[in-house]
């Protein structure tokens, strides 16, 4: 059914990458929650409304706030793929992170409401003036054909929200699968209430809102975790740093800092090792061509810095194999770059940068001293005067 509607109204939808289709996929996603919902809404309200349950009634405004969520998607991916401009000049992009928490407050709102209708509605039961459920099959069918409808609905969001990175769409999704868990809730309740005789309209109630409320936390933290800046896959680092070790002339990458500017529309640096007997302007060709490659055949814009560095000196390189082991010493992920000897007529200074990972424990100074106690043993006056720095892998 997916690829149908795809093919119906998605013009070129395989090319995942490009930001007119990503658009007309967000847009058509947006239309069909728009009809599924609205339908569910007022069949259930309706329903909830003539037989007196709370629990199916606030199922239904469920529905129907989604609704109001999904046209919410629809204004947004029509902003986020305008072009940049000089007040927004990496692009529009991030609007998609800004709906997507629109709508996670929106379910967190819905959840509040709902958890309040049903402490009311259990006050009632304790003290004696709820009503008996009685069991209607049209209720059951409604509810079961919004079960089906919404589980169909989070298998439709969650493969185009993977195939076209769309974290809007993968919000709608969780929304989705929250909404089965409710639903089914609601349905639990209404069966059981006419056999046993209780009413667990408003137990029910509570766990609704509790599922709801569930799936509005996740959607908050997805989307603040790239507002604020959330580190690039692993996948995304290695595709990189393999991409541009595949140039003839690069020895080394470090440094690399990637920026997330909505889905699919990158930004990134990094430094690259050169060697420095190479003629300037062959590297700085070098460079210039694998920037071009990544401008032309990735969602990445990359700029490089250029690093020279001598090898071929054997006692520069016997240096440097003695830090790296000293520096793996402390972590095995830990490394050295930029590494540099200089010479006096008392003593040698090494200077190097050290990539440390986020999660180590060790201060900056308790490395550095652990560096130059080590070196110290077999070269008294050799001193290191390293830059401590994290990495991203």
């Amino acid at each position: 059914m997916t690829n149908l509607i795809l093919k119906l109204f998605v013009k070129n939808h395989t090319d995942t990458k490009n930001a007119k289709v990503r658009e007309q996929v967000g847009k058509v996603a947006s239309v069909v929650g728009i009809v599924v919902n609205l339908v569910l809404s007022l069949c259930k309200i309706a329903v909830g409304t003539l037989f007196g349950l709370i629990s199916v009634m606030a199922d239904g405004f469920n529905n129907l706030t989604d609704c109001g969520s999904n046209i919410v998607s629809l204004i947004s991916f029509k902003l986020a793929s305008r072009p940049a401009d000089k007040e927004h000049p990496y692009g529009h992009a991030r609007i998609e992170y800004v709906a997507s928490m629109i709508v996670g407050f929106i379910v967190m709102l819905l959840a509040f409401e709902l958890g309040m209708e049903s402490v009311n509605k259990i006050v009632d039961l304790v003290n004696g003036n709820s009503t008996q459920v009685t069991f209607e099959v049209i209720t059951v069918v409604v509810l079961g054909i919004s079960i089906l409808g919404k589980l169909w609905f989070y298998f439709f969001n969650s493969k185009l929200a993977k195939t076209y990175n769309a974290e809007l769409l993968k919000a709608t999704a969780s929304d989705s699968l929250s909404d089965v868990f409710a639903t089914t809730a609601v349905l639990v309740s209404v069966v059981i209430s006419p056999i046993t005789g209780f009413n667990t309209d408003g137990i029910m109630g509570i766990v609704v809102a509790v599922l709801i409320a569930i799936a509005g936390v996740g959607i908050l933290r997805d989307t603040l975790n790239h507002l604020l800046g959330a580190s690039p896959t692993e996948e995304l680092i290695k595709s990189i740093e393999e991409r541009i070790r595949c140039f003839d002339g690069v020895l080394g990458i470090h440094d690399l800092h990637v920026h997330n500017y909505g889905p699919n529309k990158f930004y990134a640096s990094v430094h690259v090792e050169v060697d420095s007997a190479v003629d300037v302007m062959e590297s700085h060709d070098m460079i210039d061509e694998i920037e071009r490659d990544f401008a032309n055949n990735t969602d990445i814009m990359l700029v490089i810095h250029l690093d020279p560095i001598v090898i071929g000196d054997p006692e520069l390189d016997t240096y440097r194999q003695e830090i790296l082991a000293i520096v793996q010493q402390l972590d095995k992920a830990f490394d050295i770059h930029d590494f540099r000897m200089v010479k006096g007529p008392t003593h040698t200074n090494l200077i190097f940068d050290v990539a440390v990972s986020y999660d180590t424990k060790l201060t900056s100074t308790q490395i550095v001293e652990h560096i130059q106690q080590q070196i110290s043993l077999e070269h008294p006056n050799v001193y290191v005067v390293p830059t401590v720095e994290r990495k991203l892998s």
